[in-house]
């Protein structure tokens, strides 16, 4: 749960799961909220998958799935493994084969349908292989590929459809006495995409990995994810998640965070607060802002930025925030440092100056951070030794005035 005593309601109760370990990253049980992408390379090319997962894991991605459809792409997948800072997921349809060669190259997970793989043999062979290499498995079903006997059951894709497929294959991984798997069920449609995982959510406690499935462009699907996801994390439900654009695999990992940002369930990097502009403005809002989120992109501390184009908002908003700059007109504006008002500024100056004000607030803020976890390090050390120094609980302590 995310708890804020001051504003009580921002909080967000999440709700309780399982952990599952998805390499190093856990997902479930109470850990942050991780976010994934996927490339869009051919998985065989092993120099353009590695580029796009090392511009992922840059702009913040915890895990990266990768499709692994032939052989080429399995043995592709170790090198990419090899040099990855960051989780692989392996994308396995249908081919059973895929799913043990990935697990042998070191994927951390296997995405897969273990009713869609064939005999009950081929499964018990991915799940030993699975639990062999330390893999999870992420259970994954889709409103767009849901078995045959569900869709002449229900008639079309469904909430009740989709959940009971998902039970139909975490029954059989527990058979095999598996447990370390997670669960999705995304639609395109915003609306049977959230039915499905509120009705899930209910049904199991296995981790549950969110969202909206083709959702369309860089624009279109932002916007239908941020509704669908966020209404479902705000609800407390999720603990991973993949916006699903067609776009640069960078742009969903943006994405992502700025939902997650928004409802305060992960911090990272600059979160500019601006106007939209309008006649007031004493500088151009739109082209700052622009320039200022490309310039700051390097910048992973979590910290906040208001950029406001007249003094209506502007002070109220820079009192907020880590820096502010507030047009006051006649070409200056004013810099508030730590919620106070600092000094004036020239709008020929603007962009530079926020630019180091902010990297400079960041330094401050990570300097702060290390000399606390010294702090919490040595102290947690002299607690070791404390306890180390004093007497085993039970020992023989000799009578007053010595042995008799």
């Amino acid at each position: 749960m995310t708890h804020n005593p001051i504003r009580p309601w921002r909080d967000i109760e999440r709700r309780p799961s399982r952990r599952v370990m998805v390499g190093d990253v856990p997902i479930g049980g109470g850990a942050p909220i991780a976010v994934q992408t996927m490339t869009n390379t051919d998985s065989s090319d092993v120099r353009a998958t590695l580029a796009q997962v090392l511009a992922a894991a840059e702009a913040g991605a915890d895990i990266v799935r990768i499709s692994i459809p032939d052989e080429a792409a399995s043995r592709a997948l170790r090198e990419i493994v090899a040099e990855s800072p960051v989780p692989i997921v392996a994308d396995i349809h249908f081919h059973y084969r895929r799913a043990l060669e990935a697990a042998e190259a070191g994927a951390a997970c296997l995405r897969i349908n273990p009713g869609n793989i064939g005999r009950p043999e081929r499964v018990q062979e991915v799940v030993a292989a699975a639990r062999a290499h330390g893999c999870a498995i992420r259970i994954g079903v889709n409103a767009g590929s849901l078995e045959r006997h569900l869709l002449e059951k229900y008639a079309e894709p469904c909430p009740e459809a989709m959940v009971e497929s998902a039970l139909d294959h975490i029954r059989i991984l527990e058979d095999h006495d598996f447990h370390d798997y997670k669960v999705s069920v995304k639609a395109s449609d915003v609306f049977l995409t959230a039915a499905a995982y509120q009705a899930l959510a209910e049904a199991t406690d296995a981790p549950l990995h969110l969202g909206i499935t083709e959702a369309g462009s860089l624009n279109a699907g932002t916007v239908k994810s941020a509704i669908g996801l966020g209404s479902l994390l705000w609800a407390g439900i999720g603990d991973t998640i993949r916006v699903s654009l067609s776009a640069d695999p960078v742009e969903e990992v943006r994405v992502g965070y700025e939902i997650l940002k928004s409802l305060g369930l992960r911090h990272r990097g600059v979160n500019i607060i601006s106007c939209p502009s309008c006649a007031r403005q004493g500088f151009d809002v739109i082209k700052v802002v622009e320039q200022l989120e490309e310039r700051l992109a390097h910048v992973k501390t979590p910290m906040s930025l208001s950029v406001i184009g007249c003094v209506v908002n502007g002070p109220g908003e820079a009192l907020m925030t880590d820096v502010g700059f507030t047009g006051g007109g006649a070409g200056h504006g004013m810099v508030y440092l730590g919620g106070r008002q600092s000094h004036k500024l020239s709008n020929d100056e603007m962009l530079d100056h926020i630019v180091g004000q902010v990297e400079a607030e960041a330094a401050r803020i990570e300097a702060a951070r290390a000399r606390a976890a010294e702090t919490e390090a040595a102290t947690a050390a002299g607690t070791a030794a404390e306890t180390a120094a004093e007497p085993a609980t039970g020992a023989a302590v000799p009578p007053a005035g010595g042995a008799r």
